[in-house]
């Protein structure tokens, strides 16, 4: 179960803690609640369909939030990561209804790249995106959920069009996302754009196998595409947006450090060893290899945060915004 774990019992919370926190409703905070405690139950001698339930709740709740801010400002981005809310709920409902967790990576999948996909598409409409532009960009997201339920229901006919739309999604985000711009540029900025082209790479890989391999619930073809979602992308973009997240959620500043490309490199290296050779090759020393630095790189990324908390802003940044006042 440690797939839905992540993504909903983790990754789901820390999304659902961030919108709660803007939206500032004391109801809101039952989508983190429910993610969370959906998660820490499925790991208890309860049964699984309590925490199934709450996490339903968990998404639930998102829906409900994605609402209240779609009456504060009508946007494009937020009608695209509500749609990535409803994939959650539409996975929570179907492995409540006793599909197998390997079913539902579609699912979890979409939910993930379309959250984080508008939140792209917001960044991007304040820089270059037109009104067509940003029509292609909800065609390409609506393609991607009709690709993510057909796969969940119909393997057969929905994992070739969930690998084509997401190859396609992953197209829009190369050509028009900003971090295309920001990589030539340095410190935060260049951090945040090599994190998250390094994850639009990983998605391409994923899509890549849906596309020509097919349904993959087992086997090396399964962990090189989960592998390149759940690790290559999202721990990617969680590297990438913790210096401007968490600064909002814990109110504690978190100063970037050029050693934060540290984690960010052994996890793409990592990756290459397990995805890209032990799972192509079918090599399964390599695999395990690639998976224990997956995690080193993910305790890498805790401790530099941590200690860059503790240490606070550099002396230089210190000293520069003295002399300025």
């Amino acid at each position: 179960m440690h797939g839905p774990l992540l993504v909903f019992g983790f990754v789901g919370t820390v999304i659902a803690l961030e919108r709660a926190v803007a939206v500032r409703r004391t109801w809101a905070f039952a989508a983190p609640a429910g993610f969370g405690l959906g998660g820490i139950v499925l790991l208890t001698p309860l049964p699984l369909t309590v925490g199934r339930a709450l996490l339903a709740v968990g998404a639930i709740a998102l829906l409900a939030i994605y609402g209240v801010i779609w009456r504060r400002q009508a946007m494009l981005a937020t009608a695209i990561q509500a749609l990535g809310g409803f994939l959650a709920l539409a996975s929570t409902v179907l492995w409540i209804g006793g599909l197998p967790a390997s079913a539902l990576v579609p699912g979890m999948a979409g939910f993930m790249i379309l959250t984080i996909a508008g939140e792209r598409i917001e960044l991007a409409r304040l820089v270059v995106l037109s009104a067509a532009s940003q029509r292609v960009s909800f065609a390409v997201c609506a393609a991607l959920a009709v690709g993510v339920l057909a796969a969940m229901l119909w393997p057969q006919v929905g994992y070739p069009l969930f690998g084509a739309a997401l190859v396609a999604v992953v197209g829009w985000l190369v050509a028009f996302d900003v971090a295309s711009r920001l990589v030539r540029t340095r410190g935060l900025p260049r951090y945040i754009a090599g994190c998250l082209l390094a994850g639009y790479f990983w998605l391409a890989v994923a899509g890549v196998i849906w596309l020509f391999v097919g349904p993959t619930t087992n086997g090396p073809w399964y962990d090189a595409s989960v592998h390149a979602v759940f690790l290559g992308f999202t721990l990617a973009m969680i590297m990438a947006h913790a210096p401007v997240i968490l600064p909002a959620v814990l109110r504690r500043p978190l100063p970037y450090r050029p050693i934060f490309y540290l984690p960010v490199a052994l996890l793409n290296a990592s990756l290459i060893v397990r995805v890209l050779v032990g799972d192509v090759r079918d090599i399964p020393v390599l695999v395990q290899w690639g998976g224990v630095f997956n995690v080193v790189a993910a305790l890498l990324f805790v401790i530099v945060v941590v200690a860059s908390v503790v240490r606070g802003a550099p002396r230089r940044v210190t000293a520069a915004a003295g002399e300025t006042a």
